[in-house]
């Protein structure tokens, strides 16, 4: 399908986005491209080194609906089980700005051309339009809410790791861009230029929604999103820090209470009983054509995502922990759950090992500790596998609720509530109560 890519909308703010790092740039502008600094016109195969005089430079198209740039050797996925390499075409300016010893790669374009990207970027383009348009909503709150910082946090109040020898706790939202406003990959919103913007539809989603933010409180929404919640949405505080957002709660993702399930899943016997069983929810799924369009082709490398399993080997476990936390466990006893979340994730796991006892939390890292990229979700339950004669068990197995934090939006949930008839706007309510849909003027 040939690519209609036009900038959608004008006198919106521009955005500045990080896209890659590197020692050498290789990029190749399809049209011409001045600098404004230098009055210099460059068009076709370009590489910049990190030692070549003359940065910082931008790069701005002389025609901004005719030209784009290509990027080689981008990164997506960073740190995840899908990581890989792509060729990726942008559109608007090309900044270039040495950062320590690399080249920090950054893409300048307006507002609503970044979230045309972003809707495409995080599902495919082809997906049912209110789902779109649901993305497009919470896309668009969640950038301006940072970029204008219309969620205040009182930095003061707490810290991002709090460790003694007996606990390690960490959480990695806080962490502020310093060289531009968001990066291209998942630990903001996932930015992959126009290269796989091929539908009218993601055009108009962006368009008819242009200037909706959910609001809460008179203020923007920090909205959230993750690839599956598992039957039920985590709040915020128990991901990241502890401040409560009631649009950020616990949410059943099913239109009635799923029977036969108790809902306070921060008890451990609900929570397995919960992980272990197969409720039902609207991210309970495995309709071929929703997953089809909403997932892109790398996250169709996975099939089994609203439950999952996964057997860690004794040895295995002891090589991740001490590459992930720095620790010697020594053999691992076992692994017990401290403290879960409203929706059965992790918040403190305690790792007991011949040489040290440890608990570990937040989630996120709970699931890098425990993979050599990320595990789905820290919802998740333990079992021991022994062997004959071993008092240490040979193997850990988790079998797990969910992919990703939990948090806001479920997008398979918000895909299967798409197709059969839910506006975006039920969606939007449905992820996130009490929130207020409202038209705000973002122009410059």
């Amino acid at each position: 399908m040939k690519q209609e890519n036009t900038s959608i909308t004008t006198g919106v703010p521009q955005i500045e986005v990080g896209i890659m790092q590197s020692e050498t740039i290789r990029f190749c502008l399809n049209g011409k491209y001045s600098n404004p600094d230098t009055g210099e016109i460059r068009e076709g195969l370009q590489e910049v080194s990190v030692h070549e005089k003359g940065l910082p430079f931008i790069l701005q198209p002389v025609d901004y609906q005719e030209s784009s740039f290509d990027l080689f050797d981008v990164v997506i996925g960073i740190d995840f089980h899908w990581e890989r390499k792509e060729t990726q075409r942008f559109k608007g300016a090309l900044k270039l700005i040495r950062n320590d010893k690399k080249i920090q790669v950054i893409n300048v374009l307006p507002l609503e051309d970044y979230l045309l990207s972003v809707i495409s970027s995080e599902m495919n383009a082809l997906s049912a339009p209110d789902l779109l348009k649901a993305h497009a909503v919470i896309s668009r709150s969640w950038l301006l809410a940072q970029q204008y910082k219309k969620v205040q946090l009182d930095q003061e109040s707490y810290q991002t790791i709090h460790q003694t020898e007996d606990e390690y706790i960490r959480w990695y939202d806080r962490e502020d861009h310093t060289l531009f406003d968001v990066c291209a990959d998942d630990h903001c919103q996932r930015y992959q230029g126009i290269t796989r913007v091929t539908t009218r539809a993601a055009e108009e989603a962006v368009r008819s929604t242009s200037g909706e933010v959910l609001t809460y409180d008179g203020k923007i929404c920090d909205t959230r999103f993750s690839k599956c919640c598992g039957g039920v949405s985590e709040a915020f505080e128990q991901v990241w820090e502890p401040v409560a957002h009631p649009y950020l709660s616990k949410i059943v993702d099913n239109p009635q209470s799923p029977y036969g399930f108790k809902q306070d899943l921060t008890q451990e016997e609900n929570a397995e009983k919960w992980i272990l069983g197969n409720p039902e929810a609207f991210c309970n799924t495995q309709n071929l054509k929703v997953l089809s369009t909403v997932l892109n082709d790398y996250d169709q490398e996975t099939s089994q995502f609203y439950r999952w399993q996964e057997e860690i080997p004794q040895e295995k476990l002891q090589q991740l922990l001490l590459l992930n936390t720095g620790h010697d466990f020594g053999e691992i006893i076992d692994m017990l759950p401290v403290e879960r979340g409203l929706s059965g994730r992790l918040v403190r796991l305690k790792i007991i090992g011949t040489k040290k006892t440890l608990t570990i939390g937040k989630e996120l890292v709970i699931r890098k500790s425990l993979s050599d990229s990320h595990l789905y979700s820290s919802a998740f339950v333990v079992q021991k596998v022994f062997g004959t004669s071993s008092q240490i068990p040979e193997s850990f197995v988790l079998i797990g609720a969910g992919w990703g934090h939990g948090v806001g939006l479920c997008q398979i949930g918000a895909a299967v509530m798409a197709e059969k008839g839910y506006s975006y706007r039920e969606i939007l309510t449905h992820y996130f109560p009490g929130a207020c849909l409202e038209n705000i003027s973002i122009g410059g």
